[in-house]
């Protein structure tokens, strides 16, 4: 049967594609920078140089057959490989080359100490003229924690925040056909939750958020998209690199995931972490690996219970007794009403929020009934 659908789905997919290449177009390189973050010290940004024309902004109104153009531009993206790029804050230039993905990284150390909120850093691509004879320009921002923050909410997205169904890759990808940042929905009461939480107990901790995928980094823009559009706190998003021939292969997310964390938690060394994932795919099991590593660092677990299989559970009892041992919880969730309870009870968030997530339930489930 998953072969039957493999080759049909191969089939659609190849006709898509040939349809598809006629629509992408093509463009200057541009420079794509990502949400990065850092603390008073040091910065840590990543973007990409793509030859590429500008991608279009996708609307309520939009097809499926939009959404998949919008998809396959992405997914399809022509990487530079080599590129310079420059990078210059607080008087400093530092310069990084392209890999074969076309992505780059700099790790910038601050000439002064860096003040809270979002710092701008300033790329360019030398080597490159655009349309009106100068190199292209972008600006990346990097995310500072503010000093009034008691701890940090470390993300996944897939099935956490948003419904992708990771697990099945033909699912996902026809859900990304499907809809666009406009028409997806978060799980019930997450952003009033995820709000809480970076209010915290006092409501004006502003305690930050990372976000941690296995998505690729081709949908960071419709991800950020998707944060702001449902109000849900944004924060820097590390994905994965993908591509089109692989995002449909089943592969093990977990290594990315941990070393993503590391990064943060490198950056992070005196801050207490809340992680939230699901009971999906791997997430209980690197949060565990994540408190044998970092045990002081890891203040609260929240899953979401997605996978009802006993085995499942069974498995999941034996992490929550281990976490247990060390002093921090990990609490298998239901909804996010039932994590906002019991992160009131914990003094995580104030109490009085708990109205708002169960409010932000009851509409979300209004919106779906009516959809």
């Amino acid at each position: 049967m998953h072969r039957r659908l493999a080759r049909g789905a191969g089939l659609f997919a190849g006709q898509a594609l040939r349809r598809l290449r006629g629509l992408a177009g093509g463009g200057q390189p541009m420079l794509l920078p990502y949400l990065g973050f850092g603390n008073a010290g040091k910065l840590w940004i990543k973007g990409r140089v793509l030859d590429e024309q500008a991608f279009r902004d996708q609307t309520p109104t939009d097809s499926g057959w939009h959404n998949l153009i919008a998809l396959y531009r992405r997914l399809e993206s022509d990487e530079v490989e080599g590129a310079r790029v420059l990078a210059r804050f607080q008087g400093q230039e530092l310069e990084s080359f392209t890999d074969r993905g076309g992505y780059f990284s700099f790790e910038i150390s601050a000439a002064a100490p860096l003040a809270d909120g979002w710092q701008r850093v300033e790329l360019e691509l030398p080597d490159s003229r655009g349309p009106d004879g100068q190199p292209p320009r972008a600006e990346a921002e990097a995310m500072v924690p503010a000093s009034t923050a008691k701890f940090g909410i470390i993300s996944d997205i897939d099935d956490t925040v948003l419904w992708t169904n990771v697990t099945n890759k033909l699912n996902m990808a026809l859900m990304l056909v499907r809809s666009n940042a406009h028409t997806r929905k978060p799980f019930k009461g997450v952003a009033a939750f995820y709000r809480a939480l970076s209010a915290g107990v006092s409501g004006k901790e502003n305690n930050p958020l990372f976000y941690v995928s296995s998505s690729p980094w081709h949908l960071f823009g419709p991800l950020v998209d998707f944060l702001r559009m449902q109000g849900i706190p944004l924060g820097p998003l590390l994905l994965r690199e993908l591509d089109l021939r692989t995002i449909l292969k089943p592969t093990s997310h977990g290594s990315h995931k941990l070393e993503q964390i590391e990064r943060i938690l490198s950056f992070h060394p005196g801050m207490r972490f809340v992680l939230i994932g699901d009971s999906g795919e791997q997430d209980p099991e690197i949060y565990a690996e994540v408190v044998r590593r970092h045990p002081q660092a890891v203040r609260m677990i929240y899953i979401r219970n997605v996978n009802p299989d006993p085995l499942r559970i069974e498995a999941l009892d034996r992490l929550i007794a281990e976490v247990s041992a060390t002093g921090a919880q990990l609490v298998l969730a239901p909804d996010s009403v039932f994590a906002a309870s019991h992160a009131a009870a914990e003094g995580l968030i104030h109490v009085d929020r708990l109205a708002d997530v169960r409010l932000d339930k009851r509409e979300d489930d209004k919106l779906l009934s009516a959809g």
